[in-house]
């Protein structure tokens, strides 16, 4: 939704509006309410800190951290990026902290706005104070079709904009400020756009091109920023993650404006941890919960009572039933991506997989998907013998041990638990970077292949970071090997006397390993020499 279709209304339908009130404002009539630069304001009542906390549990890190980079009043801002998987509260955090901080500022969703000229022309819109209607034929203020033509009619608009916020400034005791922030959401589709990855550079790098310090930007993406970096030499937005809600954090959501909350709390005992194992998307939680908790509460005539433990059982035998059938009907797992969704994103979401039945572990800390891979590679190079690469990494997609178990004797299980152990005592060996860049080649190529997107159109930039076509290849990923050395999950073992180069040796465990590999669905057994 944007401004030119409403003034005073929150801006779009959030995801956590499901939990919490929602307040719907009536579309206003253009020739009775001329806007004004009031409108560049969230058009409600300006809130509390504290209340802003209460009302996004589970959010409290990042509502400071937003707080401090957008800064006090009238103070210039870097731009800023707010990632996560969907539905973890960004846009809904994002527009309540400029409520709480009454600055004003223009939102924009590549999601309705879906190619370049709606996207340019609707922030004009906003900031010319423009409002299609039928007196002026729907039309938009300005046609902008060139990235060139929209930075110099954003300049000339923003200028407008700030000249009236002084003059405003002067009249009223209570101030706005005298800057205007960009906030444009879901900039991750600009990838499927014509030309897409075009205007993903002009957008990252506006704030360097405009050099206007009245002019803050923050994006929201449900891709981190690894899968934009470029070597454009525009300054890096300053991320702001949202994880996923653990399961105590959805249950203060659920529980929140609720009536009877010892009645929802019983329920939320019986359904929340079957189901927060399948998904943890507060709207589609929030649609099972509302059919669950009618059926919860058919045996009941008063709804304002207070179970006792007979009653809990009595309920929850009228409620099994319709659990199973309900997570059969409702959480089934497209064979297709979601719209919007790229191959280093559906690496990054395999937070559950069906292969055996078992749930993956996540790991604990953020990791780019192209230092992930080298964090692989490493891990094969000082495992796997280096006179084993050619097999391994044939065109075939890797060795299958399956195929070459044989029945294995008494003394040959006795020569390989003694070479296990030889290996042990050994530790991991160490490899020339050569070898680390072509291993890591092979996988990255592998892992993209696995997901058969064979279809997608040429020149589409590798998830992974890795652009076969891109001279700057070397240097992005020399920065990302110089980044695990510093972290310990590489070290430097030396150079060779025959050689005369650097050799690395991979500090890292088979468990984490593993894990890492699961995080982007990768087959690591497969590449690992078993003695």
């Amino acid at each position: 939704m944007t401004r030119e279709e409403s003034s005073k209304v929150t801006r779009r339908s959030t995801r956590f509006s499901s939990s919490s009130v929602t307040v719907e404002n009536p579309e206003p009539n253009p020739s009775h309410h001329p806007p004004t630069v009031s409108d560049l304001t969230f058009g409600e009542e300006s809130i509390t800190l504290d209340a802003l906390l209460s009302n996004f549990p589970g959010r409290r890190s990042q509502i400071l951290d937003l707080v401090r980079l957008i800064g006090p009043l009238d103070s210039p801002a870097l731009p800023v990026i707010a990632y996560g998987d969907a539905s973890t509260g960004k846009t809904s955090v994002v527009l309540q902290v400029f409520r709480h901080l009454n600055r004003p500022f223009v939102y924009s969703s590549c999601r309705t706005c879906c190619t370049p000229r709606i996207l340019f022309e609707s922030i004009l819109n906003q900031l010319l104070l423009h409002r299609k209607c039928s007196s002026n034929g729907y039309a938009s203020a300005k046609r902008c079709d060139k990235p060139s033509d929209f930075v110099n009619l954003l300049r000339e608009a923003l200028s407008n904009v700030v000249e009236t916020l002084k003059s405003t400034k002067l009249e009223r005791k209570s101030s706005m400020g005298k800057m205007v922030y960009l906030v444009v959401d879901h900039v991750d589709l600009i990838k499927d756009w014509d030309k897409g990855a075009m205007i993903l550079q002009f957008l990252f790098g506006l704030y360097s091109v405009l050099k206007m310090p009245q002019l803050g930007i923050v994006l929201i993406s449900g891709l981190s920023p690894d899968v934009y970096y470029s070597n454009v030499g525009y300054t890096d937005p300053l991320p702001v993650y949202f994880p996923e809600y653990s399961e105590e954090e959805l249950r203060q959501i659920f529980l929140k404006n609720q009536v009877n909350k010892k009645l929802y709390s019983a329920f939320l005992d019986v359904v929340l941890r079957p189901l927060c194992r399948v998904t943890r998307r507060v709207e589609e939680l929030s649609t099972t919960f509302s059919s669950l908790f009618r059926k919860y509460c058919e045996p009941l005539d008063d709804l304002a009572i207070s179970p006792n433990e007979d009653l809990k059982r009595r309920l929850y035998s009228n409620l099994k039933p319709h659990i199973t059938s309900c997570l059969n009907e409702i959480f089934r797992v497209s064979s297709r991506p979601h719209d919007g969704d790229t191959r280093g994103e559906r690496r990054q979401k395999a937070s559950y997989s069906c292969e055996k039945g078992e749930q993956l572990e996540m790991l604990d800390f953020h990791m780019s998907t192209s230092a992930k891979y080298l964090l692989i590679a490493a891990f094969l190079a000082s495992r796997n013998p280096a006179t084993l690469d050619a097999s391994m990494f044939d065109s075939t997609g890797g060795m299958d041990n399956r195929k070459r178990k044989r029945k294995a004797s008494e003394k040959s299980m006795e020569k390989k638990e003694m070479a296990e152990q030889e290996a042990v005592m050994k530790g991991p060996g160490s490899f020339p970077l050569e070898r680390l860049l072509a291993i890591f080649q092979c996988i990255a190529s592998v892992g993209d292949s696995s997901f058969g997107d064979d279809a997608e159109e040429e020149g589409e930039e590798e998830a992974t970071g890795y652009d076969k076509e891109s001279n700057n290849m070397m240097s992005d990923i020399l920065l990302q090997v110089s980044s695990l050395c510093d972290a310990n999950f590489i070290i430097k073992s030396g150079s060779c006397p025959l050689e005369g180069s650097i050799r690395y040796r991979s500090m890292v465990s088979e468990d984490l390993s593993l894990k890492v590999a699961r995080s982007l669905s990768f087959p690591l057994s497969k590449y690992l020499y078993r003695r």
